[in-house]
């Protein structure tokens, strides 16, 4: 898969093309939490799952196939972490993140979700033996705050809210480790060489748990074009958008939608499901996304597919997070 030339310079002007590419995949990935909603109306959780991923895998497939793409294949030594990406990148928080929507709505999930690169840090630090300092330190600080005060409605709750909110931060957990770990396989084999066999894989741990509880699904097109479109869009064409946007504006600019992706969420949720959102969550909103902002805000951000300078991280891993906010 062939990605377009990184521009001389990071700081020239957004042209109309830059602008509708940062727009899209804002929506794209902002929109996921509302079409998993959609997706639960007729299906259970784990064939939303199953359903996203599979597709999402197809789609890859059929982009390295177009794009004639020659790019080195998985060595041995790596397969083991691709393996292991596999499951606590795609099979175990995509699965997560349907089962806690059956018990809060989609603006709550997404918003709740912006806590990830918190999680990323955290796990860097632990990772590299560096405890963060400074402005990271008080980054996670914040926005661990945020994420308790935004849990404040559901811990009131204390049932089924929680268990949501419980389940979606482990989703978050999970994304921590992952980015750590696709950090030095993102920079050897590019976005999309990388996620199609982790897609691959996944689809195929998640089908006995998707075939598992096949006669409860309810097979109409309201339920099943959503789950597809996540799929085909969110989780396969998103990356190769992702790198295009990179090569076109920096990798600086374009990770600024992962600060973009919970107001989407939440007003998505809100305009089209009526979501309704505590006035404390919100203000837990604002603290979790400040704290992230905060936190990631030393790094200086490399390339995806091979565009742009290398990376220096720090720490490590929260600039896969901004590359593949997905």
């Amino acid at each position: 898969m062939k990605t377009p030339p990184t521009r001389p310079t990071d700081d020239a002007a957004f042209t109309s093309v830059d602008w509708s590419l940062f727009v899209a995949i804002s929506l794209i990935w902002g929109s996921s939490f509302l079409l998993i909603a959609m997706g639960l109306e007729g299906l259970t959780p784990a064939m939303v799952t199953l359903l996203r991923v599979a597709s999402g895998a197809a789609t890859l497939g059929v982009l390295r196939v177009v794009g004639r793409s020659r790019s080195t294949s998985i060595r041995p030594a790596d397969r083991g972490r691709v393996v292991a990406l596999s499951f606590v990148w795609v099979a175990v928080p995509f699965t997560l993140f349907p089962l806690a929507q059956e018990h809060i709505n989609s603006a709550m999930t997404g918003l709740l979700n912006g806590a990830t690169p918190i999680f990323v840090a955290i796990v860097a630090a632990i990772i590299t033996g560096r405890a963060p300092r400074g402005v990271v330190l008080l980054g996670l600080i914040v926005g661990f705050v945020g994420v308790v005060v935004l849990s404040l409605p559901s811990i009131g709750d204390g049932g089924s809210e929680l268990r949501g909110v419980l389940m979606v931060v482990g989703a978050t957990i999970c994304y921590g480790v992952a980015m750590n770990l696709a950090t030095p396989l993102q920079r050897r084999y590019g976005a999309v060489t990388l996620m199609t066999p982790i897609l691959a894989l996944a689809t195929v741990w998640l089908l006995p748990l998707g075939l598992w509880d096949w006669g409860d699904n309810r097979w109409r097109a309201p339920t099943v074009v959503p789950v597809l479109v996540l799929g085909v869009v969110g989780t396969g064409l998103a990356y190769w958008i992702m790198a295009t946007l990179v090569g076109r504006t920096g990798p600086v600019r374009a990770s600024f939608i992962t600060y973009l992706i919970p107001v989407v969420s939440l007003v998505l949720g809100v305009v089209v499901r009526d979501d309704r959102i505590a006035p404390i969550a919100l203000v837990g909103a604002v603290l979790t996304t400040f704290g992230a902002v905060l936190a990631s805000g030393r790094l200086r951000f490399g390339s995806i597919d091979g565009v742009g300078p290398e990376p220096v991280v720090e720490p490590a891993g929260l600039v896969e997070h901004r590359r593949q906010v997905g």
